[in-house]
């Protein structure tokens, strides 16, 4: 039997480089994530530290160092109405160790702003949704009304007499309110400031009348007083206040406004890396001690998988658009 030719040898060893070049790339998204992590993780916080964000991020940073022995390092990256830090995750090295801390108002900025330099749905990938938060729909004590039913009446008795306050043109107390004003037909004036807790001052000073807040910043008004609480924003009661209706049930059907905070990567990242992070701040959203800080603040914890939270942040969006359409907002 003659031997090969020198030709089919070198086509056979081609052919065989081949296959073990090949092997390996079948084999990275699997092993993608058997080392990780082995250094720091940088979490971008896109606001200023001390926010419900920080705070929640910090928390899951802690719990995550623990757990895999390499530190959390939470990076406060605040600006722009959040998309800094966003975008410095967008544009990050998609290797895992760069996450960053979103909440409910990127989804507001991302149906609404055209010009963000990043699409959270296309340049992003979800991780976990870390908590749900309410709002609760608050009052000064001098407006005649007890109960979201009796508020609604004396707004539409009064068309735009009454000044609701948000932290700013397009965030998502703005939102809260003109939902609340395009369902219930109470024509209120919107009056922006740069934070909510210049909401809160002006609100107790009685310069506007209606707000929306966390428990955590108007707790202490509530049991003074000073502010008047009326219903939370969420579909369901809060077992952090359970005396409180929700909007929807007192008289405004679909109403729905959650204050969710949740981490995403860049789009990049392999999905076996996605997977484990999001697994481990599941973990870490069970700990007694985080659900009992949450819990005190008003948050839930959440805990969902990458797929689940992808489809919150689209339906989300979406409903922001339709809400932009429905009440002829004009924002910029």
């Amino acid at each position: 039997m003659p031997y090969p030719s020198n030709a089919f040898r070198m086509m056979a060893a081609a052919l065989c480089a081949g296959v073990w070049t090949v092997q390996p790339l079948f084999a990275a998204p699997i092993d993608a994530a058997k080392d990780y992590p082995n250094k720091p993780i940088r979490l971008i916080v896109p606001f200023v530290p001390g926010a419900g964000t920080d705070m929640t991020g910090r928390a899951i940073a802690a719990k995550l160092t623990d757990r895999w022995g390499h530190q959390v390092v939470v990076d406060n990256r605040p600006g722009a109405a959040g998309t800094i830090g966003v975008e410095l995750t967008a544009q990050a090295t998609p290797d895992g160790y760069t996450i960053c801390l979103i909440s409910a108002s990127h989804s507001v900025n991302a149906a609404t702003n055209p010009k963000l330099p990043y699409d959270l749905t296309r340049d992003l990938q979800a991780i976990s949704q870390a908590t749900s938060l309410f709002y609760v729909l608050y009052v000064n004590p001098s407006v005649p009304a007890k109960s979201v039913q009796e508020l609604v009446a004396h707004a539409r008795a009064n068309p735009d007499k009454l000044n609701y306050g948000s932290s700013g043109t397009g965030g998502l107390q703005h939102f809260a309110g003109e939902m609340f004003s395009h369902l219930s037909g109470a024509k209120m004036t919107h009056i922006p400031y740069k934070g909510g807790a210049a909401v809160i001052t002006d609100a107790l000073a009685g310069n506007i009348q209606v707000g929306f807040g966390t428990l955590l910043g108007i707790r202490g008004h509530i049991k003074a007083g000073r502010l008047r609480p009326l219903a939370v924003s969420t579909s369901k009661r809060a077992s952090a206040a359970p005396e409180l209706p929700t909007i929807a049930e007192s008289g405004v059907p679909g109403y729905e406004v959650d204050q969710w905070y949740g981490l995403v990567t860049s789009a990049k990242v392999p999905r076996a890396i996605v997977n484990k992070l999001s697994a481990g701040i599941a973990e870490a959203l069970k700990s007694p001690d985080v659900a009992q800080r949450f819990s005190a603040e008003g948050s839930t914890p959440v805990g969902s998988s990458p797929e689940q939270f992808g489809a919150h942040i689209k339906s989300e969006i979406a409903k922001w658009r339709k809400l932009v359409k429905d009440a002829g907002l004009a924002l910029r």
